[in-house]
């Protein structure tokens, strides 16, 4: 299956380089200058993923994630020559499920997208064949079949990555994590650079399925080792 990926660039060098490693893999690309070129490519172009510039004219990248959240829950990866946490932090909590920072290797590139197409689809995949398997923890349910999650009768909006860590452990309550087999479980490559992607990813899923996301009684930080979701 060839996928083909949203690029909202304006910096012409990166998007030839990326056109160069990327049409070599055999993705077909959509190539947008500036924000409200995406915006209009996103809308009248199915795409299967999205590579987005923070810093783009007429409408940035922050703003374009918010616009695609509201309809379309296909990977985002963000790409900024701003490092700062507040910057990565900001990105995934609009949405994006995964961050590099400028200048980043194309190879690197490459790999992540495709890791970002498997969790997704492979996600999509195994929710035919776990369809009737609705898990209960707590006051929280999970039906993958629609890939949903509630708390006393309350939808919680997940990102795909959201959902499908927060998948891996509720499947096996009390098991410990770490970070590198969260990555692995989830069908994703690991990097060094994805313990703070991961930590914020951990913050979101507090923040939406706790009561005190500072003093949660579902996801828990084994201290030293990783993470767990707590039996009830």
């Amino acid at each position: 299956m060839s996928y083909r990926i949203l690029i909202a660039e304006d910096d012409n060098d990166i998007v030839e380089i990326l056109r160069l490693y990327l049409e070599n893999e055999g993705f077909e690309l959509v190539i947008s200058r500036d924000g409200e070129e995406a915006l209009n490519n996103f809308e009248s172009t199915s795409v299967d993923m999205a590579l987005i510039d923070i810093m783009m004219p007429k409408l940035n990248g922050y703003e374009l994630i918010k616009k695609m959240r509201d309809v379309s829950n296909i990977p985002i990866i963000v790409m900024s020559a701003k490092n700062m946490d507040s910057d990565k932090i900001l990105g995934l909590t609009l949405g994006a499920d995964d961050y590099l920072t400028k200048p980043f290797n194309p190879l690197e590139v490459v790999a992540r997208i495709k890791s970002q197409l498997r969790r997704f689809y492979d996600l999509n995949t195994n929710v035919q064949e776990e369809s009737n398997n609705v898990i209960t923890v707590g006051e929280l349910v999970m039906d993958p079949s629609n890939l949903s999650v509630n708390k006393n009768g309350q939808e919680i909006n997940l990102t795909p990555t959201e959902f499908k860590i927060l998948a891996l452990m509720m499947k096996t309550p009390g098991k410990i994590y770490t970070k590198m087999q969260i990555f692995e479980n989830i069908n994703g490559d690991y990097y060094e650079s994805d313990d703070n992607t991961l930590m914020v990813h951990i913050s979101k899923i507090r923040d939406k399925i706790e009561d005190d996301p500072k003093s949660p009684k579902y996801l828990k930080t084994v201290r030293g080792l990783g993470y767990k979701i707590e039996k009830h």
